[in-house]
């Protein structure tokens, strides 16, 4: 699925092998405002490519880009101590959110019930995403969404 790029705490972009687009990597401070950083990141990220790049993201796929990475910051903020790192990929077809975080517990979707108040956020992504896959490792967790880049492709 492409190569993934050394980040520590700097950002990179750049052009990607593997049928990658474009790939844009960082490290969040461990702060209450990592999360709306990630969503501003990822906004940029995807204007970039659809002005400079001629990728074409709709309204949608940024939008929902944005709410995956929100919630998957969010998980990785409140559940994994330490370093939260973050990468959001283009394909001719796709964003790929990926979030890597120090916590090997795989997120899990709860029973339904609409009097919960909290812990929707993987329900929210599986709803509106092509696909989510974890995969864990010995120092925690990977976990990648995938959005459709047009309208009316995937889910939701």
């Amino acid at each position: 699925m492409g190569t993934h790029a050394e980040v520590e705490g700097r950002d990179e972009t750049r052009v990607v092998p593997d049928g990658l687009l474009m790939c844009a990597g960082y490290g969040l401070d461990r702060d209450g405002s990592c999360i709306a950083d990630a969503r501003r990141r990822a906004s940029v990220f995807l204007e970039e490519a659809r002005t400079e790049h001629r990728v074409p993201v709709s309204e949608r796929a940024r939008d929902l880009t944005e709410l995956v990475v929100s919630e998957l910051v969010t998980n990785a903020y409140k559940y994994a101590p330490g370093l939260v790192l973050v990468e959001v990929r283009v394909t001719p077809g796709s964003v790929d959110i990926v979030v890597w975080d120090s916590d090997p517990a795989v997120p899990t979707i709860g029973a339904a019930d609409p009097g919960r108040i909290g812990h929707h956020g993987v329900e929210i992504i599986e709803a509106v995403t092509q696909d989510l896959f974890v995969e864990r490792g010995t120092a925690g967790k990977c976990v990648t969404a995938r959005v459709a880049l047009a309208d009316g492709v995937g889910a939701a």
